[in-house]
C-alpha cells in the first residue's frame, strides 16, 4: 500500500481508532526533540508573557467550558 492509500484509510476510521492509532504512531516514533530543560524555559517565557499582559490568560473555568465541561 502507498502512504496515500493508508492515510484516506485511516481518516475513514472512526474518531476514536484514528486516536488509538495516532497515539501508537507517535509512541513507535523516536524522540527527535530534545528539551534538555524539560520545557523551563517556554514556562518561563510564557509566565512572564502573562505577567506583563494578563489579559492573555484565561481562568479554569474557562478553559473547562471550553473542553465542554
Amino acid at each position: 500500500m502507498k502512504l496515500e492509500e493508508i492515510q484516506k484509510c485511516a481518516l475513514d476510521l472512526p474518531d476514536s481508532d484514528r486516536a488509538v492509532l495516532a497515539a501508537e504512531l507517535l509512541v513507535s516514533l523516536p524522540a527527535v526533540l530534545v528539551d534538555e530543560d524539560d520545557g523551563v524555559a517556554e514556562a518561563t517565557r510564557r509566565s512572564k508573557e502573562l505577567e506583563n499582559d494578563p489579559s492573555m490568560g484565561c481562568s479554569w473555568e474557562e478553559i473547562k467550558r471550553s473542553l465542554g465541561r
